[in-house]
């Protein structure tokens, strides 16, 4: 079977242990995503590139241990996204093991990606997020730019789901004003 677009996450990440083209496909469908959630996380766009990188290194390498449960697969990849970037933190650096096990070469952005990377990160819906209150921010993004429900947002906050559902109400409440009121550049 060969359509790999309507096969779930859960199942591509499952065959992927047998088919380098189904991984292909969850990379392509989550690569903006992770390197989106990098991009408002690092100084620069060749941090969430090489972030990015060595996530989806670490997710192949992990595929064989993967185990689909109730929360989306997706999920799955954001653990790894926030492990990787706690571990640069925490460092100072960005580790690249993933990366030189599987013999993968380190992304080079040239001006062109760079400039695309910049413009997309000083688009209005991203200026908007950075006016929030962090609460409200770490909410709309988990929920809309991760794309995690929100109970499992609400169990990693260990707060009630409808708090978590009035932060990301009340967030976007606030975006959608500050277009209208044309805060947003």
């Amino acid at each position: 079977m060969d359509n790999w677009e309507q096969r779930s996450d859960a199942d591509l990440l499952l065959e992927a242990r047998t088919s380098s083209e189904s991984f292909g496909v969850f990379y392509e469908r989550h690569f903006a995503s992770v390197l989106t959630f990098f991009r408002h996380r690092v100084p620069g766009p060749e941090e969430a590139f090489d972030l990015a990188a060595e996530t989806f290194a670490a997710a192949l390498a992990s595929v064989p241990r993967f185990q689909p449960g109730p929360q989306p697969a997706q999920a799955w990849l954001f653990a790894i996204a926030r492990h990787k970037l706690s571990e640069a933190l925490r460092r100072g650096r960005i580790q690249d093991e993933a990366r030189r096990a599987l013999a993968m070469q380190p992304v080079q952005l040239d001006d062109e990606a760079i400039d695309i990377l910049e413009t997309a990160a000083s688009a209005p819906a991203v200026e908007l997020l950075d006016t929030l209150a962090p609460e409200q921010r770490e909410a709309v993004m988990a929920h809309h730019v991760e794309e995690r429900g929100y109970t499992e947002i609400a169990t990693e906050l260990r707060c009630s789901e409808s708090v978590i559902r009035k932060r990301v109400s009340r967030g976007l409440a606030v975006m959608r004003a500050q277009l209208r009121n044309g805060e947003a550049s």
